[in-house]
């Protein structure tokens, strides 16, 4: 019979790395060969690691930490066509990830490496108390640091000859583009997500955040904080009146009923109520207060849902909006466009009023394809041509418009399953049956 020599190495007691020699049958299942490293090990006199065994795996390693892979303990050592002498890591599966929630709360997780994103995120939201987590999804926060060089990368790489100008407006606009989302079929190790990381906690997919109201506070919470955050930075336009009786809300989340002892000219700090735009307008903060007057006797509760409904009516809630170039009609010159999706629809927007020029219902999009410097759509019967821009942001357009349908779909068939389907809802479903991907590089701009 056939044996297999491998060098195994593991963590002793003071942090020291211990390697030892052990042979296995090929055909061992993993889970087993867990079992006979350790009593391997404590028969030769050296203590294996402290800790539940179930939590703990067999890990081979990579040059690149981002390509190592744990064994999984359902499969044999031969799957993995290991040969003679290869070093193989016995390890706690284990790790501590950290997370920030829109609301700036900082907690820590306990969770299994060998888990993709899209698992830890049952894990994550359950234990924060939100239940929708396919909704939820995680970013990468960088340093300026980092942030400066994944910007040098992208200039390196990109075809557009004005990107100084195009970054320029991304930053003023608040776009989606660079938003460092994690992908949700890999690990955070293959994703380089080291422990000392923290990783943001934000909605990603509004979807069913109209039905979030008092009774989860947990989700009200949160939604709050994204969309009072997406007012101030203006990534939502809104006229000095609204922003003024959104700044009102505010103050009676933060501080209560209206007092006229308190609330006078010089209290508030005003770039932390008000869109920069509206900061020095004469007698903005005097008008506030006013508006105070009508909350009095609003719980804090009753004041978010209050001001999420007012963000939810506002034409640009909910679309994540990408800075692209487009074909100007009729000639052959790029200019820049905001292209958003929403739930509901794919639209080009202006990217100085942020009026909305054209609206494609996202159950018409039949196919779509992304490449590093451009993405297209097709709408089928619904237009006349492929709608084909230039940008870098393509997968994450993908990403967006792939989990819209994704979600739209489970739904669908989540009320089929419990006998309260809808006209509607039926079509939805039958609009997005078509292949998602297809290849129209021959279409594609900048080529």
């Amino acid at each position: 019979m056939s044996t297999l020599l491998l060098r195994i190495s593991i963590i002793s007691q003071g942090s020291v790395e211990m390697i030892r020699k052990m042979q296995f049958d090929p055909a061992t299942v993993v889970f087993r060969a867990c079992h006979l490293i350790r009593d391997g090990f404590n028969q030769a006199g050296i203590p294996t690691p402290q800790g539940n065994v179930n939590e703990f795996g067999l890990f081979l390693s990579d040059d690149d930490p981002k390509k190592g892979i744990w064994l999984d303990p359902s499969l044999t050592l031969e799957h993995y066509c290991l040969r003679r002498l290869d070093l193989v890591k016995y390890r706690k599966r284990m790790r501590i990830v950290k997370i920030r929630t829109m609301d700036d709360a900082v907690r820590k997780f306990k969770v299994d490496d060998t888990n993709t994103v899209g698992q830890l995120m049952l894990t994550i939201c359950s234990r924060i108390g939100i239940t929708n987590h396919d909704e939820y999804s995680l970013i990468l926060e960088m340093s300026d640091d980092e942030k400066q060089k994944t910007l040098t990368l992208r200039r390196q790489k990109s075809i557009a000859k004005d990107q100084r100008k195009l970054e320029q407006m991304r930053k003023k606009l608040h776009t989606e583009d660079y938003t460092n989302w994690l992908d949700h079929s890999k690990t955070l190790r293959e994703q380089g997500v080291a422990e000392e990381n923290t990783l943001l906690l934000r909605r990603r997919f509004f979807f069913s955040d109209k039905a979030v109201d008092a009774q989860d506070p947990i989700q009200l919470n949160l939604l709050f904080s994204q969309t009072r955050d997406a007012i101030l930075k203006g990534t939502h336009p809104v006229s000095k009146e609204k922003a003024t009786v959104l700044a009102s809300l505010q103050c009676q989340i933060q501080f209560g009923d209206h007092n006229k002892q308190r609330n006078k000219p010089g209290f508030l700090d005003l770039k932390e109520f008000l869109p920069k735009e509206y900061c020095r307008v004469k007698n903005i903060e005097k008008n506030i207060f006013q508006e105070c007057k009508k909350w009095i006797g609003f719980t804090e509760m009753d004041a978010k849902v209050k001001y999420t409904q007012m963000c939810q009516d506002l034409k640009t809630y909910g679309i994540a909006f990408f800075l692209v170039k487009e074909i100007m009609k009729g000639k052959s010159k790029l200019v820049p466009r905001l292209l958003g999706i929403s739930k509901e629809s794919v639209v080009r927007v202006d990217e100085n009023t942020k009026e909305i020029l054209t609206t494609w219902p996202i159950t018409m999009v039949r196919r779509w394809t992304a490449s590093p410097n451009s993405f297209t759509l097709d709408f089928g019967d619904y237009a006349d041509a492929y709608y084909s821009v230039q940008t870098q942001e393509g997968e994450q357009m993908v990403d967006l418009i792939a989990g819209y349908i994704d979600i739209i779909v489970r739904k669908q068939k989540s009320k089929e399953y419990n006998g309260t389907d809808d006209g509607d809802e039926v079509a939805i479903y039958e609009e997005i049956v078509y292949p998602p991907y297809f290849d129209t590089d021959d279409i594609c701009p900048g080529r």
